[in-house]
């Protein structure tokens, strides 16, 4: 049912954002921004059930809290990089948009540079001597 709501939403705001945008360029994009934002929010609920399940198998598990919550960041830019650049190449600003996608890659390598670390180490201890 939820995503028969976010679907109604997106085609109710193309369809507006179509009319909008012959006289109000400006306005249909912002349209679109804030129909985006919107559903972005709408999701927050299940992305923190999401985590919070995540969390609880790690403890299970017993992994370190650090690994998981360095994970979570790297997916979190991965997605907030991608709803940036897709808002910018809404607006048509390709080489922006492509910027916004540069970031969050090199931002995502430097956060998982201690992950790869410590698979490294481990794979160093596991090779004989």
């Amino acid at each position: 049912m939820e995503m028969i709501q976010i679907v109604g939403l997106g085609l109710l705001a193309t369809i507006l954002i179509l009319i909008i945008k012959e006289q109000k360029p400006i306005f249909a994009f912002l349209l679109a921004a804030f129909t985006g934002i919107t559903i972005f929010l709408f999701l927050i609920g299940k992305i923190s059930a999401v985590i919070q399940i995540l969390e609880d198998l790690a403890v299970k598990a017993n992994i370190n809290m650090i690994f998981l919550k360095t994970i979570l960041k790297i997916i979190g830019i991965a997605y907030i990089a991608e709803f940036g650049a897709q808002i910018v190449r809404d607006a048509g600003q390709e080489s922006i948009a492509a910027k916004i996608e540069l970031s969050g890659k090199i931002l995502i390598m430097v956060m998982a540079i201690p992950i790869v670390t410590v698979i490294i180490e481990t794979v160093v201890k596991l090779l004989p001597a």
